[in-house]
């Protein structure tokens, strides 16, 4: 389908910022470069403070509570590029490190997270049922401060575009507000029919209000996006803008993707709302991508993670004062074939790594089989070896990756992993339609996951995230069933990455795996 005029420009002018920015932060790092290469009447004392900063930040580095496989590609190009690798690092490597960032998520969790009911009635029914579930859901608690709930209806999509017509269907009922956080929205058709049904709602008297990522959108939309929603009557806030010059925060984007409608009905999965997550367009083959839909005390969950990054961006006079208003009670009555749902969020401003967890948990917990299915496979040693454990104990492992890249490099990457899997008997499929972005894992028919966070860097460890665990329901088996649909589909490559792969491949893919935590 052909860009409109509009659509074309928006583009354009959304890529332009994002090049100047970019050559904006080379240039200032070129010339701090070249300030310290200036310096030559002092270029032994230069050098000599050069290496004693460079050894602080090797044993900082070292000494932070990170993976190693985080750590030891900046310690290697510190000690390889003394000057280059730490001025890089302290621009660059301290992701979302700041002092006022970590207050400010701090100060609004400390408001927010007390408000969810934390009645234990869920863990209790899971420790009768199950025990793997509910070690699983008291750590999510724990760590994260979102419960369990088995009071809450689950709903799985097996595809974007389902998704997405089950979410309009919802908004067009709204009566109190409508809250959208989203990682890419696309001035195009599929934003056009959401906009139309959020602008009646606005008519209504419904608060709408949508949240996106400036660098996930940066290609999609115009720089006017915000003036004109709100000229409409839609509240519309853009997280951590991509400008010119160094930020430190830059690094650290918003993956989540939420809709909440009046407390009531919950959407997340692994879509946006651009075109090509629902067929309107489809750059790279068919795009599967799954999602789902909550009714329940669950909900309460997405609308305290909306609020989170809502109202930590705005200005201090706009903040929400009164939380309850949008946090309605529901029945709590416990229907044993709900079985339990539990949305969870994951920060890159704290030291737990929520997303992995849950993952290696699956892993760990699977006696019969744990799959997955991740649009990049960029993994820790840790997860690494939990998901080989898990074969080597027996346990049917596998993992579906795109048949069709998006992004090429990234997918040498991903398939630079293949080889240690496979060693260790975890199988890898290739779907072959095209690309798949969902986000996904099910377990000995129990447990299931659906949510933001690939199997990557960027996710376990840079984004804002959101995921969903459910166990002991029928949706359960639905995302069970659509893994073996996808099967059937997809290209089974175990066998060629036991024994194939070229030397010069070989080599590529270790210089990438090398650097592949920086990416």
């Amino acid at each position: 389908m052909g860009q409109t005029l509009e659509h074309k420009e928006a583009v354009k002018n959304g890529i332009g910022r994002m090049a100047l920015a970019v050559l904006s932060m080379f240039a200032e790092l070129i010339v701090l470069l070249f300030a310290v290469f200036q310096l030559e009447g002092h270029a032994q004392l230069i050098l000599e403070l050069t290496h004693l900063l460079a050894l602080i930040l090797v044993l900082y580095i070292y000494s932070r509570h990170i993976t190693s496989a985080m750590k030891m590609p900046w310690i290697m190009l510190i000690i390889a590029m003394p000057i280059f690798g730490s001025v890089l690092y302290l621009l660059i490597g301290l992701h979302g490190s700041t002092h006022r960032m970590k207050r400010e998520y701090f100060e609004l969790d400390t408001k927010l997270l007390p408000l969810i009911d934390t009645d234990r009635s869920a863990y209790k029914l899971a420790e009768k049922r199950d025990k793997r579930i509910a070690n699983l859901m008291s750590y999510i608690y724990n760590y994260s401060g979102y419960p369990a709930y088995n009071d809450t209806d689950i709903i799985y999509y097996d595809d974007g575009e389902k998704g997405l017509e089950a979410q309009k269907a919802e908004l067009k009922k709204a009566q109190k507000f409508i809250f959208m956080e989203y990682h890419a929205i696309e001035d195009a058709e599929s934003w056009h029919g959401i906009q139309e049904i959020l602008v009646d709602r606005v008519k209504a008297g419904v608060e709408v209000r949508v949240f996106y990522d400036d660098m996930g959108s940066i290609g999609f939309i115009n720089t006017d996006f915000v003036n004109r929603m709100e000229s409409l009557g839609i509240k519309c806030q853009v997280f951590n803008a991509f400008a010119p010059g160094m930020n430190i925060f830059l690094n650290n984007r918003d993956h989540r993707k939420i809709t909440v409608i009046d407390g009531k009905v919950g959407f997340t999965g692994g879509y946006n709302l651009a075109n090509e997550y629902f067929h309107i367009t489809e750059p790279f083959g068919f795009w599967k991508d799954t999602g789902v839909r909550l009714e329940g005390s669950a909900v309460n969950s997405l609308t305290i993670i909306f609020l989170e990054m809502w109202n930590a961006v705005i200005e201090d006079s706009e903040k929400d004062i009164d939380f309850d208003i949008f946090l309605p009670k529901h029945d709590k009555a416990s229907d044993p074939s709900k079985g339990f749902v539990q949305p969870y969020a994951d920060s890159p401003l704290d030291d737990i790594a929520m997303g992995e967890d849950v993952y290696i948990s699956m892993a760990e917990m699977a006696t019969d089989y744990v799959w997955f299915i991740t649009p990049y496979l960029i993994i820790t040693d840790e997860m690494n070896h939990a998901l080989s454990m898990a074969a080597k104990r027996g346990v049917d492992v596998r993992i579906i990756t795109p048949g069709i890249p998006d992004k090429k490099i990234i997918y040498s990457v991903t398939r630079s992993y293949y080889a240690g899997l496979v060693r260790n008997g975890v199988k890898i499929y290739e779907y072959t339609p095209g690309f798949c972005h969902a986000k996904m894992s099910v377990a000995d028919d129990i447990a299931a996951t659906c949510g933001t966070i690939n199997m990557d860097y960027r996710s376990l460890y840079h984004h804002f995230e959101n995921g969903c665990f459910f166990a002991d329901n029928e949706a359960v088996m639905d995302v069970r069933r659509d893994f073996e649909a996808m099967f059937e589909v997809s290209r089974d490559v175990t066998d060629y990455y036991k024994i194939g792969r070229g030397a010069l491949m070989k080599i590529g893919q270790m210089i990438l795996r090398l650097v592949a935590p920086l990416l």
